[in-house]
């Protein structure tokens, strides 16, 4: 069983089982999370080794997501966030860069296919980081 644990936070109920079915599919554990209140709760809570973070979603975006975990780190340690958007060359990408954001999916370009490779690599870049930085 692969031990790489994600965290999914997103609002739109039809994408959200969408994306945890394929990913659990393809063995990696999950976690999720129907808005940003309750994904900031968890990333304080957990080690993930990826954060996939909406950016439009209700009580917290994703924005302020990223903003008060720039302001506040949490004491875990977690992996990359990456944004899942349908908004391309959006200035809410470059606050997001700004704020730690490691790279972005276009939901709506997406297949479950590329979905599965993305995390992949994003999750390989993660490890030589960390091992780069031992």
């Amino acid at each position: 069983m692969n031990t790489q644990k994600i965290l999914l936070i997103e609002d739109d109920q039809f994408t959200r089982e969408l994306y945890e079915e394929v990913i659990k599919d393809e063995g990696f554990p999950i976690d999720t999370a129907t808005n940003g209140e309750e994904g900031l709760e968890k990333i304080r809570q957990g080690t993930y080794s990826l954060i996939l973070l909406d950016i439009m979603m209700p009580k917290m975006d994703g924005l302020e997501v990223l903003r008060s975990l720039k302001d506040d780190p949490p004491n875990v340690k977690n992996g990359p966030i990456i944004i899942l958007t349908n908004l391309t060359n959006d200035p809410v990408l470059n606050s997001a860069y700004g704020l730690d954001a490691k790279d972005y999916i276009v939901k709506s370009d997406v297949t479950p296919g590329e979905l599965i490779d993305k995390i992949k690599i994003f999750l390989e870049s993660a490890k030589i980081q960390d091992q780069s930085k031992n």
